[in-house]
């Protein structure tokens, strides 16, 4: 079942639940990946394929930024979870389709209606499998079940050094050759700086420099907003790389002096390692467009799972639609704080 070499552009269909139910064990997983809830709404649907899933980053096992294999699977257009299934987590997660699940089509013929056949006992299933018990801190817990928690399962681990990864993102069609020699060169130029000591890690932090008061922005999502430079992100990041325990990764800088909408403000997250849904109290926001590109930092060069990084409202400053910047309160402002 399903085709074997789906490659971007392809067109295809998912297939019906009847279908998916018979690759599924008893944990609705095929391979050891879920199919999860949030995805049977799309069954019958066509799609385009965005990118094959030849690797992925790890952000479970813990230890330095690495890779793992991963097999017969793509992602198409950019679907992504809607938490509905789980407990409303607000990570918005691309969502892994495995190539059996899919058929290829010519997107020239009409589509079949949808078949509805095995509907109510994958959607029993798949819910079924978004739960778990395993040990945390010692202790038998309850917990979250998806494709993120499931990622360390569902693939093999990969040595940085074995150019055959890299070499598949090419012959899958995945990136083009001026894009891989590009982020090549970047990152042997990261490597000689490790080596001389001269790579910041993390990427930026305060150095002594007194934290400016900044008031609270208040952000709802459609509000526009400035990603701040990292003059004026710097002296809010402690020597671990955090404001009040959210980090600001590498692959945020890019994104700094861009505008951008805020998409959601971030109230719970699965917890990838542990699988327990973690409650966010301070302000997380994320923004529209704005994703990891797995190109700036070690050990996940050509990721796609394409993240949402998690913002600090001390990093960003509100803008109106032409960029001028606003107060606080989304009035209009000559000057503002720095």
């Amino acid at each position: 079942m399903g085709d074997p070499v789906l490659k971007p552009g392809d067109v295809v269909e998912v297939r019906s639940p009847a279908e998916i139910l018979s690759t599924l064990d008893g944990d609705a997983s095929m391979d050891s990946m879920p199919f999860m809830p949030e995805m049977l709404r799309h069954s019958g649907r066509r799609f385009t394929v965005s990118r094959r899933v030849e690797k992925i980053c790890d952000t479970v096992s813990g230890g330095p930024p690495n890779s793992r294999r991963m097999r017969d699977t793509v992602l198409l257009d950019d679907l992504r979870c809607d938490g509905s299934g789980h407990g409303g987590c607000q990570a918005g997660c691309r969502v892994y389709w495995k190539e059996a699940w899919l058929r290829r089509v010519d997107p020239a013929t009409e589509p079949e209606p949808p078949q509805t056949d095995g509907r109510g006992e994958l959607e029993e299933l798949a819910l079924r499998g978004t739960r778990a018990t395993r040990q945390v801190d010692g202790a038998p817990a309850g917990v979250y079940r998806c494709q993120a928690t499931e990622g360390l399962r569902a693939t093999e681990p990969l040595k940085s050094y074995d150019l055959r990864q890299y070499i598949r993102e090419l012959t899958s069609g995945n990136v083009r050759l001026l894009r891989l020699l590009r982020v090549a060169a970047r990152s042997l130029s990261d490597l000689v700086r490790r080596w001389l000591r001269m790579f910041p890690d993390p990427p930026l932090k305060n150095g002594g420099v007194p934290v400016p008061a900044r008031p609270q922005l208040s952000l709802k999502p459609g509000d526009v907003v400035e990603v701040r430079s990292p003059d004026e992100i710097a002296p809010t990041i402690d020597d671990n790389g955090r404001t009040r325990g959210l980090s600001f990764d590498r692959e945020m800088l890019p994104f700094c002096g861009g505008r951008y909408r805020v998409r959601d403000r971030v109230e719970k997250i699965i917890d990838e390692r542990t699988g327990q849904m973690i409650e966010i109290s301070s302000d997380c926001l994320i923004l529209d467009g704005v994703v990891c590109s797995g190109e700036c930092s070690t050990g996940r060069w050509f990721c796609p799972r394409a993240i949402y990084p998690y913002w600090r409202e001390a990093w960003l400053r509100r803008v109106d639609e032409e960029g001028n910047t606003l107060s606080a309160n989304g009035s209009s402002a000559e000057a503002v704080e720095p």
